[in-house]
């Protein structure tokens, strides 16, 4: 198998394992994606893709990463929770990176409901703030996948069109 054959088999799986990355946490999905990404461009010298189209990317994979935390917030916010809450539940969402699927999905509640009970608010008022949380959560990794899809369709129209 000659070079270019490589490196375009090193980009599919790459992109591949990025998609993977976006749908768990655990794998760093946008950094995956702009390694596949960069690999599809050396294979073809940059001659379809190049640095600017590369850096588009770039930009919409940093994108993906700030929605992800930034959502979470806005939607404990959006359910009433207080700066603890928001704090709380950004490092339920770090730290339940560290403790697989279900670390994921309870990590940014449990972390919004201790930061409202620390703040001396109810168990009624942490328990929305958790769901707010999680729904911002949920609502993260959704826009997280529409931006992979357009990158690679971004990707792909720029090299095969």
């Amino acid at each position: 198998m000659d070079t270019p054959n490589l490196l375009w088999l090193g980009a599919i799986v790459l992109i591949i394992l990025g998609f993977a990355g976006v749908l768990l946490p655990v794998i760093p999905g946008s950094i995956l994606l702009m390694a596949g990404f960069f690999l599809g461009a050396l294979a073809d010298d940059f001659m379809y893709i190049g640095w600017g189209a590369l850096a588009i990317l770039l930009a919409l994979a940093i994108l993906m990463q700030v929605i992800e935390f930034f959502l979470g917030a806005v939607g404990a916010r959006r359910y009433g929770a207080s700066k603890r809450g928001i704090l709380g539940g950004m490092i339920g969402a770090i730290g339940g990176l560290f403790l697989g699927l279900p670390g994921i999905i309870f990590g940014p509640f449990i972390g919004a409901v201790l930061g409202e009970l620390s703040a001396q608010r109810g168990l009624h008022a942490a328990g929305r703030a958790g769901i707010g949380a999680t729904i911002g959560l949920v609502i993260g990794s959704a826009a997280k996948l529409a931006i992979a899809f357009s990158m690679v369709c971004l990707f792909v129209v720029m090299r095969f069109m």
